[in-house]
């Protein structure tokens, strides 16, 4: 059974809470790292959180949300091994997957309504990467994580 893990601040807190019912629902084991009320606090240590749990392959996915879901994307992605995208329609839920091997799911919760982003999580953990011409990017994405410039223009070829 497939992971995943979610985190959100108090922005998406609710939209959390909703959406890990419909999660499980599709038979995917759920981890929640929290915020767990609306009290305030800071999306980054949330992005964090889930990152580095995804990025350490200790769960096969994460979803993360806040008030836009840009903020929460940022965070995200500062780990090194995530590529967070965030997502406000059923076209970028595909194309974050077939073309950019998302790992990481950023919603907004003030953006979207819980249909919305029903529909974006299924349409987003139902597509495949594609690979071929799409992996030589997620190396270059992936070198840019090492902070390795010679892998990075190696495998860009200086295009």
């Amino acid at each position: 059974m497939k992971k995943i893990v979610f985190g959100s601040d108090h922005a998406g807190f609710s939209l959390k809470e909703e959406l890990i019912p419909y999660v499980k629902s599709l038979e995917y084991q759920v981890i929640d790292l929290g915020t767990f009320s609306k009290e305030s606090t800071d999306y980054p240590i949330y992005g964090k959180k889930v990152g580095e749990i995804v990025a350490n392959a200790e769960a096969d996915l994460g979803i993360v949300i806040c008030g836009t879901g840009i903020g929460i994307s940022i965070a995200a992605n500062k780990i090194p091994g995530v590529r967070a995208a965030c997502v406000t329609n059923l076209y970028g839920a595909e194309y974050s997957k077939k073309h950019n091997n998302a790992n990481v799911l950023a919603l907004g919760a003030r953006m979207l309504n819980i249909t919305q982003a029903k529909e974006i999580v299924n349409k987003w953990l139902q597509t495949d990467f594609e690979s071929g011409r799409h992996q030589r990017r997620i190396d270059e994405i992936s070198a840019l994580d090492e902070r390795d410039v010679e892998k990075f223009e190696r495998i860009s070829g200086n295009r």
